[in-house]
């Protein structure tokens, strides 16, 4: 009979982050537009989310955001960044997302889904106010249908601004 003292095979500490990622996703209500992809089915501090609006200037675009969730969840908020480049005034050519509880407004009350429906919400309603992307921003504020043709443009895959964009549905993600 071995003692658990003496037993030289230590399993993994499961720390406070992973039990509240794992609450968290356990109450997730995700719509047909949203699914969640684990890599590492073990590693639930690092996943993606799918975004595929079914409405709005990004309809039937697929965009994938990695998030990245340290061990302080949810005393710190998770990192998220847009893995493919994508013409939106909120998100950065290098996929930055300018969404206020990814930053100043995060509480430790908010969860997972606050935050995958606050990019949901990016796609159906872009925020000119608090651009990441000011040309995008200008371009949204200016002119709507131009906007929208850009959009397609990018989604497509092509240039818009001297800046190339990959067609957003075929796009091989590096997981």
């Amino acid at each position: 009979m071995k003692n658990s003292f003496l037993d030289t095979e230590k399993k993994p500490k499961i720390t406070a982050a992973q039990i509240r990622v794992q609450k968290d996703i356990t109450e997730l209500l995700l719509p047909e537009t949203m699914k969640i992809e684990f890599p590492n089915p073990n590693d639930l501090l690092n996943f993606y989310l799918i975004i595929s609006p079914d409405e709005g200037f990004y309809k039937n675009g697929s965009f994938r955001f990695k998030f990245n969730i340290d061990t302080n969840y949810p005393h710190n908020p998770p990192k998220v960044k847009c893995v493919q480049k994508i013409y939106h005034p909120n998100i950065d050519l290098n996929g930055n997302i300018c969404l206020n509880i990814l930053r100043e407004d995060w509480k430790p009350v908010l969860n997972l889904n606050a935050i995958m429906f606050g990019l949901q919400y990016l796609f159906l309603d872009p925020n000119v106010k608090d651009p990441l992307n000011k040309i995008a921003a200008d371009d949204l504020k200016n002119n709507q249908e131009n906007f929208r043709q850009n959009v397609q443009i990018s989604m497509k895959g092509g240039y818009v601004y001297s800046e190339m964009f990959e067609n957003s549905k075929s796009l091989k993600y590096q997981i």
